[in-house]
């Protein structure tokens, strides 16, 4: 196995953001709102055995900052673990109150 990188890559703040997505309120209104039916040819969704049919939500303007993205989050989030501290749950909340 290779060396373990010393920051988290971004294939895998990729995928936590996908992950996100697919649970979020957003994604979930959006599906029910078109009544889990493709707006573009018309399918429904289906789980029904030999007709399965999966909907999925479409970025219409697309997700072209992926960089952006990264920046933000590893300023911010994964930052450098000199800028992170160990407290115990009463003194965190205390900070961040």
């Amino acid at each position: 196995m290779g060396k373990r990188l010393e920051y988290t890559p971004n294939s895998k703040i990729k995928s936590m953001c996908r992950k996100l997505f697919l649970q979020s309120r957003e994604r979930g209104k959006r599906i029910k709102n078109d009544k889990y039916t493709c707006q573009k040819c018309g399918a429904k969704q289906s789980k029904a055995k030999g007709k399965e049919v999966k909907v999925e939500v479409h970025h219409i303007e697309g997700i072209c900052n992926w960089q952006e993205i990264y920046e933000v989050i590893r300023k911010n989030l994964l930052c450098d673990p000199s800028m992170l501290q160990t407290l115990c749950k009463d003194c965190h909340k205390e900070e961040t109150d």
